[in-house]
């Protein structure tokens, strides 16, 4: 029986030891990059495939206009363009994630490639919201699937940093440690997809009638929301730390008039 507990425990260790390990943070970003890009042009691929018209349609349906052939397909090229951006706020977390990380581990390795394989699901969720104008009836069931494939993509980059953060010495910048420069930002920037998916997932639910209005907003907004996120930020830290500074001066008055007050003013 003490065996069995101390191989347990020595395996746990072991364990535990391994997912701490360095990992090549170099190839971890050229793995990245490499399937941010074949994901990215696996939707323009699509787009080539199925949604561009006929020749002979555009002569006999649409009296030879290639704009108004075009205009047909406008909602796929609406999906399309939304997952391109999508793929490429995420590279942009990805980015700006990793120009902080300065040691990787096994474990955000094993993070980063789970991130990856919701990522490579991106072009799926393009194919699903481009069908969903013709075939309305699937319309909810496309953009929820859309939202959690975006959801988990996001929220596993989310979880790479949280990883860094516990051991921030090693593996983080001084600037995204805690208390430092680019912290709050760091964090407002990686929670933003997670947040805006799973919230515009409970919408749909809740709102059916609305949910390709609410599902494209969510496309149009996250761009301009990162880059008004760094302006919102910088207001609510000038903010917290005018109102901390007057309280520190309130306290030093104090401490100043009751140094001044005689001591049996101070005891009444």
């Amino acid at each position: 029986g003490e065996r069995d507990e101390e191989e347990e425990h020595h395996s746990l260790e072991t364990f535990t030891f391994y997912l701490s390990e360095p990992l090549s943070k170099e190839r971890v970003e050229a793995f990245s990059d490499g399937v941010y890009a074949i994901v990215a042009t696996l939707l323009i691929l699509d787009i080539c495939e199925d949604n561009v018209p006929d020749p002979r349609e555009v002569e006999e349906k649409f009296h030879g206009s290639l704009l108004e052939a075009l205009s047909e397909y406008g909602p796929n090229y609406l999906a399309y363009f939304g997952s391109f951006v999508t793929i490429g706020l995420l590279w942009f977390v990805h980015h700006s994630l990793f120009l902080y990380v300065t040691r990787a581990t096994r474990l955000m390795g094993l993070l980063n490639i789970l991130s990856l394989s919701f990522i490579g699901g991106l072009p799926l969720a393009y194919q699903l919201t481009s069908e969903f104008a013709e075939k309305s009836h699937n319309e909810i069931e496309a953009i929820q699937v859309s939202c959690v494939i975006t959801f988990f993509a996001s929220i596993f980059q989310f979880a790479i940093w949280t990883t860094a953060l516990l051991n921030e010495r090693e593996t983080l910048h001084p600037f995204a440690r805690y208390g430092g420069k680019e912290h709050a930002f760091m964090f407002a920037k990686l929670a933003l997809y997670p947040c805006v998916s799973l919230g515009a997932f409970f919408l749909t639910c809740l709102l059916s009638e609305f949910s390709t209005a609410i599902f494209h907003l969510m496309q149009i907004v996250i761009p301009f929301a990162f880059l008004a996120l760094r302006i919102f930020v910088r207001i609510s830290l000038t903010v917290v730390k005018a109102v901390m500074s007057l309280s520190r001066r309130k306290v030093v008055l104090l401490e100043e008039e009751e140094a001044c007050l005689s001591p049996t003013e101070t005891l009444s």
